[in-house]
């Protein structure tokens, strides 16, 4: 980029990110106790942009998460074509290129050198979509400026890390009409779609409540000091004190409730509790004048949030990378009939569905025959039903599968996290060459999101509730929910 375009450029992005934080502040009205802040662009809700026959993807960040994953799922995609990939990491860099090269593929542009590299990658004519996956700090700087640069952006989770930058995205997404997309991989996993047809086919009643989690013991990453994800990551457990990482377990749980589309969160409360773990860990595998020693680490080993929705929905978030605890998101989704649980997987329903009391008949029965047959020794075996979790899930999924998983199951396999980054990455480039919307949009970012800080700012006041903005500006009555595609 010459020096005058990259004024030009650095200009307008920069206009962009302070005008995002202006009316972040400009409060126009009021709805329900949340300010409906003025736009700057027309709503995205729904956003269609025109087709791409082939879909020509840069790359900034191809560390554990950008190379180990989405280029080698990106490249498995039909029309698509890996134009250039930028990181400050030479590495991980030339592992990318390379893996480019072995399947076939013209190498792509190399950009590397400086922080900043990735704007001269910017500039390019021949990108239509960046995947950014980079440490937090930079997801949303780097999103605005995809955005502003006429690309749509495509960031890991989470997308921002503060209010302002929530308002950033949302402001440049619909300014610039680009699509923005938090890359939220679990909601495509195969047990959440299912639960998601499930709710879709009114199998639990009339929605209640939700549970959504990510614990997951993480200590290990404390000895990633120069490369890898703990190399960043360790040092956000001594600056913050909240939930540091929501949207694994939340986008699934909103997805369920229709949240911006239908409903919405209203406001959080969250406490934490002691942090212990991450000092304890550091004592004892480190040296005493290790830099994870001088570290004082703040976040609690367990937090606990609770947002209720504008039509009186609950939903309980918890974060724990910490303590040594069996791996969970919960996934809970409780309705007036039932419930599905997660981690292990199991349902109970008072109401069960035809094609299910068949098995359910045929298993009493047989439990009763055998049950006589041993002279009536023992209690008498019961039907089943909500009383008691029904943990045999093999007829659940025959029956309530979701078509994706369905047609695209076996091609998933082996492709990263059971699958759901395949579906992901499949949804994303077919959305992109026939102009469809996403399954995901610049709100679900910002308001999946926002839970991060706002809990951080409700652990500091005693756990006092805090209001989550109305990042749709009230396009959240009229959004269309997400429905089971094909």
């Amino acid at each position: 980029m010459s020096d005058l375009g990259r004024r030009k450029f650095l200009k307008s992005a920069a206009i962009g990110a302070a005008a995002g934080i202006v009316a972040g502040c400009a409060n126009t009205s009021q709805q329900n106790g949340s300010p409906i802040l003025k736009a700057q662009g027309a709503s995205v809700m729904g956003l269609v942009t025109p087709k791409l026959d082939e879909v020509r993807v840069g790359f900034i960040g191809v560390g554990v998460r950008g190379g180990g994953y989405h280029v080698k799922n990106f490249l498995k995609m039909e029309g698509v074509r890996v134009t250039a990939i930028c990181d400050t990491d030479a590495q991980s860099l030339d592992e990318s290129i390379a893996y480019v090269v072995k399947q076939g593929a013209s190498a792509p542009a190399r950009y590397t050198g400086s922080d900043f590299a990735y704007r001269d990658m910017l500039n390019r004519q021949d990108i239509d979509i960046v995947i950014i996956s980079t440490p937090w700090k930079w997801h949303t700087p780097m999103a605005v400026e995809v955005m502003e640069s006429g690309k749509h952006a495509f960031i890991e989770v989470p997308a921002a890390i503060s209010i302002e930058e929530c308002w950033q995205l949302v402001n440049t997404a619909e300014r610039t009409q680009k699509h923005c997309m938090m890359m939220e991989n679990v909601n495509y996993g195969r047990d959440e779609l299912m639960s998601l047809n499930m709710v879709r086919q009114g199998l639990f009643g009339d929605l209640l409540h939700g549970e959504a989690a990510y614990i997951h013991e993480l200590r290990w990453q404390m000895k990633e000091i120069d490369r890898k994800t703990g190399s960043w990551r360790t040092q956000r457990h001594a600056m913050h004190n909240g939930n540091l990482y929501p949207t694994h377990g939340l986008g699934p749980v909103a997805q369920y409730m229709n949240i911006n589309r239908g409903d919405r969160f209203d406001y959080i409360t969250s406490m934490s509790s002691p942090a212990m773990g991450r000092q304890q860990y550091a004592q004892r595998e480190f040296p005493a004048d290790h830099p994870r020693n001088q570290l004082k680490y703040i976040a609690g080993d367990m937090n606990t949030s609770i947002i209720k929705t504008v039509k009186g929905r609950s939903i309980m978030v918890q974060h724990d990378t910490t303590t040594p605890r069996p791996y969970s998101r919960h996934n809970l989704i409780q309705g007036t009939n039932g419930a599905f649980a997660g981690f292990p997987n199991r349902i109970a329903l008072e109401n069960v569905p035809e094609k299910i009391k068949a098995v359910y008949d045929k298993a009493h029965k047989e439990a009763l025959a055998q049950w006589e047959a041993n002279g009536k020794q023992g209690y008498k075996p019961h039907h089943q039903n909500y009383h008691s979790w029904d943990m045999d899930m093999e007829k659940w999924y025959q029956a309530f599968e979701h078509p994706l998983w369905k047609r695209l199951g076996n091609a998933a396999k082996g492709a990263g996290h059971g699958g759901m980054d395949f579906i992901m990455t499949h949804r994303i480039i077919t959305c992109l060459r026939t102009g469809q919307p996403l399954d995901q949009d610049v709100y679900d970012a910002a308001a999946w999101s926002s839970i991060f800080p706002l809990s951080m700012e409700s652990v500091a006041d005693r756990s006092n509730s805090k209001t989550i903005p109305d990042f749709t500006r009230g396009a959240w009555q009229t959004g269309k929910p997400l429905g089971i595609v094909s």
